[in-house]
């Protein structure tokens, strides 16, 4: 099995970083990606296990796998830990996905690593973080939004709390928190010279994002589900049309209230925006308007006006509606249409990569050509 030639970005933001990225799961590998759509060179070490299911004849569509190249090393072995060791020598980062402790049981924890590359930039993905009384304790998403205050802000007035899939703790709250981080550190080398271990929490992540929202608990913000952007509102809110899709509205501005009540006819007079108390029958006014037409009337009637309002897509429509295409918000890669990378840069154009195949880059690394 060879390695592509080029699988990976070349003109990002980051261009020229070296990137060591263990195999896990969720967080670590999406913020690997970010690291690859932003130029970064990602090797991922996966288990010779893994490798040995690979089918060469198939085309890899690993999302998370795209830019990067991946090796297979049995880290229970000296000498591929000892292989480890050598690229961490020449790398820039390292990203650790597991609990607190297991890298250094396998003899690659920052004491080892960090004091042979002083210019290192270590991060290290958990749930609850390097230390506390939680921190070797397992868990998923929904564990750590829930103890990062997070999970209790989500969901409707009178119901119990809704995890948002894993985006809050995985996603935004850990990989890309991370992403932050080491593009951070890596600018903050710059001046210093040095590298630095990055303790990145999904408890920590997913509080941070939520951060406007603590502050609002303060005073003001009232239970879930009874607040203006968190569909205690009838102008911030999910409707059902005729066909069984649905609508989104936003409208929290008062000129975009006035246009969305303009448009779908109705009396500002009778329907005053800020009368919390009629809240739940502006919504079930606003209900029975809209399910009488099809998505796509009211999309003729509000797509593209003042009034806020947007269908609500299916990823597959998502990546057909014409605003997405022009931008080029999604981009087919061995077949499979996924999101382009974010945000666009004028000059040092990010690009999402092609995925390889699990241990294709092995030989490489052990032949000594794997960086280039």
């Amino acid at each position: 099995m060879t390695e592509p030639e080029a699988p990976r970005a070349s003109t990002g933001p980051l261009s020229g970083l070296r990137v060591i990225e263990l195999g896990g799961q969720g967080p670590g590998p999406y913020c690997g990606m970010i690291l690859a759509d932003y130029g970064c060179d990602v090797i991922t070490v996966d288990r010779p296990s893994e490798a040995a299911k690979v089918d060469p004849a198939k085309t890899p569509t690993n999302l998370f796998m795209r830019g990067k190249r991946s090796i297979a090393l049995d880290l229970k072995l000296s000498d591929d830990v000892a292989l480890l060791l050598s690229l961490l020598d020449e790398a820039d980062v390292f990203i650790d996905p597991f609990r607190p402790g297991v890298c250094e049981r396998l003899g690659i924890g920052p004491d080892v690593v960090c004091p042979r590359n002083p210019r290192l930039i270590y991060g290290r993905m958990t749930g609850f973080g390097q230390e506390g009384p939680l921190a070797s304790v397992a868990g998923h998403d929904i564990d750590y939004i829930a103890m990062s205050g997070a999970l209790w802000l989500l969901g409707r007035e009178g119901d119990k709390p809704v995890p948002p899939i894993n985006l809050l703790g995985d996603f935004a709250g850990g990989g890309l928190m991370l992403a932050l981080g080491i593009a951070a550190a890596a600018f903050e080398r710059t001046v210093s010279g040095l590298g630095q271990v990055i303790d990145a929490a999904m408890v920590d992540g997913a509080a941070m994002v939520a951060a406007p929202f603590f502050a609002a608990t303060g005073g003001g913000w009232g239970p879930r589900g009874t607040n203006h952007i968190d569909t205690g509102a009838h102008f911030y809110e999910v409707y059902e049309c005729a066909d069984g899709d649905y609508i989104a509205l936003g409208a929290i501005e008062p000129q975009f209230y006035a246009e969305l009540l303009a448009r779908l006819e109705l009396d500002p007079a009778a329907f005053p925006q800020w009368d919390r108390e009629q809240w739940r029958a502006f919504k079930d006014t606003f209900a029975a308007i809209f399910i009488t037409r099809s998505r796509t009337e009211w999309c003729a009637l509000l797509e593209g006006t003042e009034a806020c309002f947007s269908p609500v897509l299916s990823p597959a429509e998502a990546a057909q509606h014409p605003h997405n295409v022009q931008r080029g918000t999604f981009v087919k890669i061995n077949g499979v249409t996924l999101p382009a990378p974010a945000p666009k840069f004028g000059r040092s154009v990010a690009t999402a990569g092609t995925p390889t195949h699990i241990g294709a880059a092995t030989e490489a690394a052990r032949s000594g050509t794997l960086w280039r």
